[in-house]
């Protein structure tokens, strides 16, 4: 079915026309928030911030985990579960093309730079979107600001397209529009100018009047702030009293021709002053400019400072120049004594940066002072620089700045003008400089860009077009120079190029011209760093994970963490790192490529084999470290780690610990690749964590490295290791055929290494197997077979899970009293060892056994207890199961609401953690039970 969401309004989904049901209110929030992000994976973390700031719930993750189990449940329903996934690194929504209404309204708005119709027809149909203020009636920490962000750039169309109205003369038309915005936003200066302009144009001078004294009157009683001086220029016009016809349209905001304002006989400037010559020295503005209006409209927003300084920040390639000059031209009449435009050189091929002193001389003969005015020192020079600036308003783009201290000595002294400046370092010792710091285009941005310099062949295969701009890492230097390569190929496909650009040694070949390319880019922000900034650089670009944080960067750099977190901090200011988290940095994709590909050039093989060995040691010495705190019960069964030269992350507690393998757990699966005997060693240490918390992608790609590494060294004990934690993903997915195939091949490596310890595992899950699949007295077999063997070898923790699933046979075989007798023996085992884990499975086990002897408060209990822990220490896997045995005890107990209720959730959460058995048995528990349509709240069981 056709899927939509919309945020312009209301939140609402709907599939095939119809609306689909509302959710309940918190999860829509969540599903607004999903939305406002699309295509961003969201952590738990982030989500929860989002939700409730930063004092969130106690309960605030499992609030989480049942949002989303409820927006799956709900886009289930129109075939679309498929567009929430989940990653390594948290969750994303990725709505196609057109079904999500901001991002229809932002490809509206960056398309209507066409001819005017087409423009005001496109800025129409983008306004049509919206049916109130976005997220009406959703209620979260996130909402307040990111409204008033959306309803800024709704503003910015609608002032638009009053420009272009105005500029054809439909002023009639806009009256009650205008009107209307102006009342809900009576600050807003551009609108009051506008509606000032088309009253005036109607011939209702009176009125337009009025609403200027009216704007004047709240801007100095609510902010006590003058008019800026788009506004006083509206305002001179309808003062003049010109003819309708006659008034010249000027974008608000914008500054009038020096002649054509109104001054008293006697503040007329001198001849001399009235004389000088308009410095009009900007670039050209690029006729493709795409996307970045909100950073534009940050560039153009009125100041009341004598000078505006903006500094715009970003990696190399990022659209700086571009961005500052499209600002500058859509800022030019505000500025009527000069534009003036200087490239400093800090990042240019072949060139030095320029000193202060040589930028003054260029900048003066600009404002047209002869060579022999100009003196010798800087000094001299800066004296002159703010003497010719004052009392004039010009705009100053000063490109491509090395730092602040080249800086200051360009910067005007009482002078009504503006200062852009551009840098790939964040000038933060500029002080009372606005900061604008670009990121890469979103895709309807970077769409629009390839769209305009491809053409045509575009939008016929969009989904490699979002397959280059993919490759390209979405960085505007990138996507120019591939759609420029493509427009001069013309019998290449989209296709085609996109195939060339994922051989990932060839792709920053393929992003290259004869004149420029990604790659040099990279060079100059490169060479500007120190040699250790360098150094550490290229080390990073060994780093197989998705993202860093400080003590992995000292075991790469075999430096102190504190040395290594400032080196880290100066490369994000230099824009080679971005920050996504605190305290986590990360590569632009392109980036990362050219680290790697340094390091392969410059670093030694023996100097990188120690950096990767030193990275690999941190990283399973501070797992070891992170499993001894979670699950000290089964310590003697992880391997003995040596301690890494370089220092663990420390850890204090087990919520620590959780956070860190949380955080880190993608890059431990990416680094397994490296070294055959380390995949082992971290496959079998982080065993419990990984199925404990339904982790089972990243499972079953660990385990299958552990195998394959186990056989490449000949070894049958780790083979057998690897086989069982294979079996037991498989079997908790319900795939008994594929689990038992791999206990059996288990056991037997087991046997040939002699390991009893793993025959004991494999046997036991064998036994699980066999009870799933009815074959209980087998199971009972094995079972015994494997608790035989725990005893003799003294592992406690596998004699506790080994009677736990005793207990289970038993049940199954109708016999409650021995099964109740076997989950208690269980529980006061796992108990005395401390596993906690173990604890929650033999409390919900015994919960079943009651429940069979008819004891059903007692299993209530039970089942609440297993639950709690689950949720405590994060066990996902159990949760499913708790939650079917405690609505199956409500239905017993005369409640089929909160049964149906229950098993909803658990049926939620098993098709989330691919728990095959138990969403059967929901599924199936859910059919028998009657139709609760009437109670139509759905939520995850939180205690009786």
């Amino acid at each position: 079915m056709d899927v939509r969401f919309a945020i312009l309004g209301p939140v609402e989904v709907s599939a095939g026309g119809r609306s689909l049901p509302v959710l309940a209110p918190r999860h829509r929030a969540f599903l607004a928030y999903f939305l406002l992000n699309a295509g961003v994976v969201l952590s738990v973390e982030r989500l929860t911030d989002a939700m409730w700031g930063p004092t969130p719930p106690d309960t605030a993750r499992a609030q989480v985990h049942a949002a989303l189990t409820a927006m799956r449940r709900l886009l289930r329903a129109a075939d679309a579960a498929h567009l929430v996934q989940t990653r390594p690194a948290g969750y994303v929504i990725t709505p196609a093309a057109g079904q999500l209404d901001l991002e229809e309204f932002a490809m509206l708005v960056a398309a209507a730079e066409s001819e005017p119709t087409t423009a005001v027809r496109m800025l129409r149909q983008a306004l049509a979107l919206w049916r109130g203020p976005a997220f009406a009636g959703v209620q979260a920490h996130f909402v307040e600001s990111a409204r008033a962000r959306l309803e800024d750039r709704r503003l910015g169309a609608v002032e638009r397209l009053a420009e272009l109205e105005l500029a054809t003369g439909r002023h009639a038309e806009l009256l009650d529009q205008l009107a209307a915005e102006l009342t809900a936003h009576p600050l807003r200066e551009k609108l009051a100018g506008q509606l000032m302009l088309a009253l005036h144009r109607a011939g209702r001078q009176a009125d337009a009047l009025a609403v200027g004294r009216d704007y004047r009157r709240r801007l100095a009683d609510e902010q006590g702030l003058d008019p800026g001086h788009g506004f006083l220029a509206v305002e001179e016009t309808v003062l003049r009293g010109e003819p309708p016809a006659a008034a010249r349209i000027r974008p608000v905001g914008a500054e009038p021709p020096a002649a054509a304002r109104i001054r008293p006989a006697e503040a007329e400037p001198p001849a001399a002053t009235a004389a000088r010559p308009v410095a009009a020295f900007l670039p050209y503005d690029v006729a493709d400019f795409a996307g970045r209006a909100v950073q534009v409209e940050e560039l153009c927003e009125p100041s009341s400072q004598a000078v505006t300084i903006s500094v715009i920040d970003g990696m190399a390639g990022i659209g700086k120049t571009a961005l500052a000059v499209h600002a500058a031209h859509r800022l030019a009449e505000r500025y009527p004594d000069g534009q003036l435009f200087i490239d400093l050189h800090a990042h240019t091929a072949g060139q030095r940066s320029l000193e202060a002193a040589e930028a003054l001389e260029v900048l003066l003969r600009q404002l047209g002072v002869p060579t022999e005015r100009i003196p010798a020192s800087m000094t001299e020079r800066a004296a002159l620089w703010r003497a010719e600036l004052a009392g004039r308003r010009v705009l100053l783009v000063l490109d491509n700045a090395a730092d602040a201290a080249q800086i200051r000595p360009l910067l005007p002294g009482v002078s009504n003008s503006l200062v852009l400046i551009t840098s790939r370092q964040r000038l933060t010792d500029l002080d009372g400089a606005r900061s604008v710091s670009m990121d890469v285009l979103p895709l309807p941005d970077a769409v629009a860009l390839f769209t305009g310099i491809v053409g045509e062949r575009a939008p016929a295969e969009p989904e490699a077009v979002a397959e280059v701009l993919l490759l390209c890492g979405f960085l505007p230097l990138a996507v120019r120079i591939a759609a420029t390569r493509l427009r001069h190929r013309p019998r290449w496909s989209v296709a085609h190029l996109a195939e060339r650009l994922r051989d990932e040694r060839r792709r920053l070949t393929e992003l290259a011209t004869s004149e420029r390319g990604v790659a040099a880019a990279f060079t100059l922000s490169y060479r500007q760093l120190t040699v250790d900034q360098q150094r550490l650089f290229r080390l990073l670009g060994l780093h197989p994970g998705r993202d860093i944080e400080p003590h992995a960067a000292a075991a790469l750099g075999d430096l102190p963490v504190e040395r290594a977190e400032d080196l880290l901090e100066d490369l994000l200011d230099a824009h080679m790192l971005q920050q996504r988290a605190f305290g986590r940095y990360v590569f632009h994709d392109l980036l990362r490529r050219y680290a790697a590909q340094l390091a392969a050039e410059q670093e030694p093989p023996d100097l990188t084999h120690a950096a990767m060995t030193r990275l690999l040691g941190h990283q399973l010495t501070t797992a070891s470290d992170a499993m001894d705190l979670l699950y000290p019960d089964s310590a003697h069964r992880r391997p003995r780690i040596e301690r890494s030269v370089c220092p663990p992350v420390p850890l204090h507690d087990a919520p620590q610990a959780l956070a860190w393998l949380d955080a880190e757990r993608a890059n431990l699966v990416l680094a397994a690749d490296r070294d055959s005997a380390h995949t082992g060693l971290l496959a079998t240490t982080l065993y419990r964590y990984l199925y404990d918390h339904a982790h089972h992608d990243d499972a079953l790609t660990l385990y299958g490295k552990a195998l394959h590494a186990a056989r490449c060294r000949e070894d049958p004990a780790g083979e057998g290791r690897a086989l069982t934690d294979l079996g037991w993903v498989h079997q908790v997915q319900g795939s008994h055929d594929v689990a038992r195939e791999y206990f059996e091949r288990a056991l037997a490596a087991c046997r040939t290494a002699e390991d009893l310890r793993g025959q004991a595992r494999a046997l036991v899950g064998l036994g699980r197997v066999g009870t799933d699949e009815g074959d209980h007295e087998r199971a009972k077999e094995a079972d015994l077979r494997a608790l035989e063997l725990f005893r003799d070898i003294g592992d406690r923790f596998g004699e506790a899970v080994t009677l736990d699933y005793l207990g289970i046979v038993h049940e199954r075989l109708g016999q409650h009293a021995q099964a109740a007798d076997l989950h208690r023996q269980a529980l006061e085992l796992s108990r005395d060892i401390g596993s906690r884990g173990g604890e929650a499975d033999a409390l919900d086990n015994l919960g079943v056994a009651c429940t069979r002897l008819g004891r059903h408060a007692e299993a209530r209990d039970h089942h609440e207890q297993a639950l709690e822990l689950y949720r405590r220490f994060g066990y996902r896997r159990g949760e499913a199961k708790a939650l079917n045995s405690l609505a199956e005890i409500a239905a017993t107990m005369g409640d089929p609401g909160q049964a149906v209720r229950l098993h909803t959730a658990a049926l939620d959460l098993a098709v989330e953690l691919s728990n095959r058995s138990e969403e059967r048995r929901a599924r199936e528990a859910i059919a028998r039970l009657p139709s609760m349509s009437e109670t139509p709240a759905r939520a995850s069981y939180s205690g009786a």
